[in-house]
């Protein structure tokens, strides 16, 4: 039992550490102190419902779904973070004074979602990762040992999204200084377009 729960946690934790589109919106969001407890929930609960369906073993099929239409999969995911970086970019230059009122500007509920939405799902990483290496994983583990392992990985997205979200909140006070925010809108886009570059050439597409 507690073999299998820490097993899918720490598997799960490790899978999500990394500062992907999706974690740097939701940091950003944390930050802007905008829908925290929504987005965090949000990605949460998305992670975890796509960690069942691959320890329910329809990992099996979306395999072979992003290996069919990897390239058309891959290329568009590449394209939305490319001009989302870009569009963090050029909020980097700006003025110091717009950076300010752009950045502290409330975002409606709805579109923070739909943006959550699309990092979360337009992400093939995401059901490679979720879905398809946790899932496969999980196979190792019969009857409620399984149920453990799987009930440990979404554990482990709900600390990270939580955590994240809500302990960028003491950056807060930092981040009324537009230095700072120029210096995290470049680390934004860059990680975008690193995502960007790597979903392309994983794709096929140069």
């Amino acid at each position: 039992m507690f073999s299998a729960f820490f097993t899918g946690f720490f598997l799960g934790l490790s899978l999500i550490v990394a500062i992907g589109s999706q974690n740097a919106f939701v940091l950003r969001q944390g930050i802007l102190k905008q829908q925290i407890f929504y987005i965090a929930l949000f990605c949460s609960i998305s992670d975890a419902l796509l960690i069942i369906l691959g320890v329910a073993g329809i990992s099996y099929f979306f395999n072979d779904f992003i290996n069919e239409y990897s390239k058309v999969i891959f290329g568009f995911a590449a394209l939305w973070l490319f001009s989302y970086g870009t569009f963090r970019l050029k909020a980097a230059f700006k003025a110091n004074s717009e950076i300010i009122e752009n950045n502290l500007e409330p975002s409606s509920l709805l579109n923070a979602l739909s943006i959550a939405a699309i990092f979360t799902f337009a992400n093939p990483h995401v059901y490679l990762d979720t879905m398809i290496l946790i899932g496969s994983i999980s196979q190792q583990f019969v009857d409620l040992n399984r149920v453990y392992f799987a009930f440990g990985a979404c554990i482990a997205s709900f600390v990270w999204f939580f955590g994240i979200a809500y302990g960028a909140r003491l950056l807060a006070p930092i981040m009324q200084n537009p230095t700072y925010w120029r210096i995290l809108d470049t680390f934004i886009a860059s990680i975008m377009f690193i995502i960007a570059f790597n979903l392309a050439f994983q794709g096929g597409w140069f």
